[in-house]
């Protein structure tokens, strides 16, 4: 007796947004915990920061979202 697990998988153009779209809110999560001077290294504000972090997810860089 065999058990098949049926798998819902996207194709593989779809997959790549929905990873990005992942990823992206990963980095803004990170981006909002550092702190001040870390920031400031990178040339950035705590506003700066804050502004990016509050972005949705799906608004990904270099894509035109308005």
């Amino acid at each position: 007796m065999s058990i098949r697990i049926a798998a819902f998988a996207l194709p593989r153009p779809r997959r790549l947004p929905l990873r990005q779209m992942y990823e992206v809110a990963r980095q803004r999560r990170e981006l909002a915990q550092l702190d001040d001077a870390i920031l400031a290294d990178l040339g950035l504000s705590r506003h700066d920061a804050q502004r990016e972090a509050a972005r949705p997810f799906w608004d990904l860089p270099g894509t035109p979202c308005a």
